[in-house]
């Protein structure tokens, strides 16, 4: 059974052997996986965190101008019938969400572009039902404290955590995202072959089983 106490040494020894960096690097968790077909086995799904990971770039298809986030409003639309205007909206930003009675008119506009990244709004996360400005600012700290797990080939990576967080918020981080996404492979830890963490530039360290 993998504990918190796991990660807990994991981190301890990705910090003993982490080189000079001046930037605040990524903690990366990768879980690689066994008896696990990626064709025939779908899994996509959002994990909150206990600790913000990173201030995302977040923009809103919403009706009407909102004070609080970047506005793409219905009547934008029409100036980014252009792929090329398309793709520089979507590089622009992270994550976007969308009032629920524009979703069909985002996804006629903007599916074929956002889709493929992984950026399209969806129910589980960036869906908004009003655009009360409280709400959206509720749903702005829920998306910076979430992670997206789309599963392509029998590794998932996805970063964490941000190295300046402390040894505990780390691990909390590790160990929920571990959890839930056990939780959901078809064969729980059967599916798991090894655990391990790392800094974006570093070398990873393997999380005992």
């Amino acid at each position: 059974m993998i504990t918190e106490d796991n990660f807990a040494n994991a981190v301890k020894k990705l910090r003993e052997s982490k080189g000079k960096k001046t930037f605040d690097q990524t903690i990366d968790l990768i879980i690689n996986l066994k008896n696990f077909d990626v064709r025939r086995e779908a899994f996509n799904t959002f994990i909150q965190v206990p600790y913000k990971i990173k201030e995302k770039k977040i923009a809103a298809f919403l009706e009407r101008e909102s004070k609080v986030i970047d506005t793409i409003k219905k009547d934008d639309f029409p100036r980014y019938k252009d792929k090329k205007d398309m793709k520089k909206l979507v590089k622009k930003y992270d994550f976007f969400m969308a009032n629920a009675k524009l979703m069909p008119a985002v996804a006629t506009s903007f599916g074929r572009v956002l889709g493929p990244v992984g950026k399209m709004p969806s129910p589980q996360l960036g869906v908004l039902m009003s655009e009360d400005e409280e709400m959206i600012k509720t749903l702005l700290v829920k998306i910076n404290s979430t992670v997206r797990v789309r599963v392509k080939e029998p590794s998932i990576k996805i970063g964490i955590a941000k190295e300046s967080l402390t040894d505990d918020q780390i691990v909390k981080n590790a160990y929920t995202v571990y959890q839930k996404i056990q939780e959901l492979l078809p064969r729980k830890i059967d599916n798991v072959r090894n655990i391990k963490i790392k800094f974006t530039m570093g070398k990873p360290t393997n999380v005992e089983m």
